[in-house]
């Protein structure tokens, strides 16, 4: 914004980005109330974990803390429901490179935890920002800005959504943050698939990524405690060796099946499971809640928090099969395929069907980042959705 400018001139700045007249009997209200449903029931999880931590004196989550981050993130879900479709799709651009930009100045000015640099200090605002979070979004607004303008009908348009995707893929994986850099994958290749591109050739290229996968294993390509992660996977399968290993490499993926299998049909009573008194399982407000639930709510209980999960998901996709313009029905159905991969890998690595990794469960656990993203995702969603914007491009016109 330039020096001098008007009150006038900054009120209509704001006009052009932000919808101040929306039609909000066109929001889905249903989706919305999902959602929030689903973020009180994390709470609810969240505060049985925060009061055993308290109630045996040890330093771990801290209630207000999370309550704090919810707050202070909320405002994201506004500010994404009233944001312009054309607005949005003008600075797709400016949006991505500027999580690309945050993701560049991790090395130099990123807080080290655990060996990885993925995080940097926001005092003023009460947690610490993590850019990868930001950049899943950046992601998706991105790829639907390449793929508004593109039906992949040859080969030579498969080189930008595929760039747009690896740069920020490799910046992730470099950190190293290998749970990220996962999730974006499956989104890319909805995505890719939501804009016409041919089934044959993503399952083409899925093989091809998993073949690389295998080599890099094979040739230990990948660093040591990646490789040890692997192998502890490959291993655990087998109960003896799990347990074999269950004070070594295979700690976190002992604790979580533990936890999970302690549940039983109907669980242990919230506060009450084992991963809450003895605070063995690590990340047990963030990666690992989904062993919490199902330890304490049991089969019957995480069945049916993941099945309202699922909805949501399935509710997302069917909001954007509902949008005729092209931009905004692949941005929210790239936001859908970003809850989904989330679940699907945070689920998974609780179970032992993926190698263990870190991954937060949107609206379920702890991180201010990954809340912030998550309003702002929903909100770009429901507004996107709500709004309608005339369209002439082709798709509009596709029953």
């Amino acid at each position: 914004m330039r020096a001098g400018q008007s009150p006038f001139e900054r009120r209509g700045l704001l006009a052009q980005a932000f919808s101040l007249r929306l039609d909000w009997w066109r929001v889905d209200w249903h989706l919305l109330a999902l959602a929030l449903a689903l973020l009180a029931l994390g709470m609810l999880v969240v505060h049985a974990i925060a009061l055993s931590d308290d109630a045996l004196g040890r330093d771990g989550v801290v209630f207000a803390k999370h309550v704090k981050k919810v707050l202070v993130a909320s405002p994201m879900l506004l500010v994404g429901l009233t944001l312009r479709p054309r607005w949005l799709r003008r600075h797709a651009w400016t949006i991505y490179g500027a999580t690309i930009v945050l993701l560049l100045l991790l090395p130099l000015v990123g807080e080290v935890r655990n060996n990885a640099t993925r995080w940097m200090q926001l005092p003023l605002i009460g947690f610490d920002l993590q850019p990868s979070e930001l950049a899943k979004l950046g992601l998706v607004i991105a790829l639907a800005r390449v793929l508004y303008s593109s039906r992949l009908e040859r080969w030579r348009d498969w080189r930008a959504p595929l760039g747009v995707t690896l740069l920020p893929l490799a910046l992730v994986m470099m950190q190293p943050d290998l749970g990220t850099a996962m999730s974006m994958v499956p989104v890319c290749a909805g995505m890719l698939y939501l804009a016409g591109a041919s089934g044959r050739r993503i399952v083409g290229i899925a093989f091809g990524t998993l073949a690389v996968g295998v080599l890099a294993y094979k040739f230990e390509w990948l660093r040591d405690y990646q490789l040890e992660r692997v192998e502890t996977w490959l291993e655990s399968f087998g109960a003896s060796a799990l347990i074999d290993g269950r004070a070594g490499p295979g700690f976190h993926t002992y604790h979580a099946r533990v936890a999970i299998g302690n549940g039983g049909w109907w669980g242990q009573g919230l506060g009450n499971g084992v991963a809450n008194e003895a605070g063995h399982l690590p990340e047990r407000d963030c990666d690992s809640i989904v062993a919490v639930i199902a330890e304490e709510a049991g089969f019957v209980g995480v069945s049916a928090v993941l099945l309202l999960y699922a909805l949501m998901v399935v509710l997302l996709l069917a909001s954007a099969a509902q949008i005729r313009e092209r931009f905004s029905r692949l941005v929210v159905g790239g936001l859908g395929l970003h809850f989904a991969s989330h679940l699907f890998v945070n689920v998974g690595v609780n179970l032992g069907l993926v190698p263990m990794t870190g991954l937060p469960l949107p609206l379920f656990s702890t991180g201010g980042s990954a809340m912030l993203a998550t309003f702002a995702a929903l909100g770009l969603a429901l507004g996107l959705a709500a709004q309608r914007e005339a369209a002439l491009d082709e798709d509009a016109f596709r029953d």
